[in-house]
């Protein structure tokens, strides 16, 4: 069984290793991570649980609205057994599409809770995200309301998505934030640099970090930018393009060689570097068998020397493209 560990100083505890759902339904006419069934997506959750892995990030963007859904059919009759994280932001519309906007204001809140909980098919969220930031709302405005949430039990403890260390204060001084999460891996440090970890350690919120594969990249699966799907979206991101692609790949094969060496492979080393540096992954997978070297890797020991050399390969600052095309890009107040 996999360890567990606390997230944040409120209280919650979850396991080393969380399992992203996201690429288990489409968002839009995206295909995340190559196509996706039910059946089996639904057996991998149930085999995390097995594995003590009861930690489910989700989102009512993926989809949308699909994603939930999906999770309700897998949860169905064990609801309780289960750590439910799922956000709002991306605004939905009544007909359940997006509408381009991001949406904090206080009455979307509301809207959006209850429309997730219905489609969870549950009376409360463990973990509800704010998933990006509403530039035309104050963030205290979000945070009071998803606070009330909290008093009427419909949600368990909150967060925040992709934002800056100010948002973070700002939003912790109204109601104690449980976790920020970020994308973060060997290839995404900006959160380093910026000091939003040294924020977080410094309030004791935790770190949760998305794509700790680098989308996938670190598996070192993918050997041209032509490997990627024309539904895929990494085709279109600007890491994962051109020149970039290659300075990429050539990172990959160092830590691959690591990796051999320790036998394990290059996927497991990127996560458990994750726990390594006091961070909670959520790699995403719908397939039992990644699911289970991901929730393995959570356990691997890294020694200060290996932690060193994979310093040297890829050292904070090292970054080939952003990670996301300018119009999707997070922004940072």
């Amino acid at each position: 069984m996999i360890n567990q560990k606390k997230l944040g100083g409120q209280g919650l505890t979850v396991p080393a290793a969380g399992l992203g759902c996201m690429g288990m339904t489409k968002i839009g006419d995206f295909i995340i991570y190559g196509e996706a069934d039910e059946k089996e997506s639904i057996a991998t959750i149930h085999r995390s649980l097995e594995l003590g892995g009861n930690f489910l990030d989700t989102a009512d963007l993926y989809g949308p609205l699909d994603n939930e859904k999906l999770i309700a059919k897998a949860i169905k009759g064990n609801r309780d057994a289960y750590i439910i994280a799922s956000k709002f932001g991306y605004e939905i519309d009544d007909n359940g599409k997006l509408t381009g906007a991001i949406n904090g204001t206080k009455a979307y809140v509301k809207k959006a809770i209850e429309r997730s909980l219905k489609n969870l098919e549950t009376d409360h969220i463990d973990l509800y995200y704010l998933h990006r930031l509403d530039q035309n709302t104050p963030i205290e405005e979000t945070v009071a309301a998803m606070a009330e949430l909290v008093k009427e039990g419909k949600v368990g403890y909150i967060g925040l998505s992709e934002v800056s260390s100010a948002t973070i204060r700002k939003a912790h001084a109204i109601h104690p934030l449980t976790a920020v999460q970020t994308e973060y891996s060997l290839f995404e440090r900006s959160v380093e640099e910026a000091g939003i970890v040294a924020t977080l350690e410094e309030l004791n919120i935790g770190f949760v970090a998305y794509s700790p594969l680098g989308r996938g990249f670190l598996s070192g699966e993918y050997q041209t930018p032509d490997d990627f799907a024309d539904t895929d979206f990494r085709k279109y991101a600007p890491r994962f393009q051109g020149d970039n692609f290659y300075k990429n790949l050539d990172l990959v094969k160092e830590i691959t060689k690591l990796a051999d060496e320790k036998g394990i492979t290059s996927s497991q080393l990127a996560i458990a570097w994750v726990v390594a540096k006091g961070h909670l992954p959520i790699p995403g997978t719908k397939r039992i068998k990644y699911l289970e070297q991901n929730l393995t890797a959570a356990e691997i020991n890294l020694s200060p020397a290996e932690m060193d050399r994979i310093e040297t390969i890829v050292p904070l600052g090292t970054s080939y493209g952003e990670r996301y095309d300018p119009a999707n890009m997070p922004v940072w107040d």
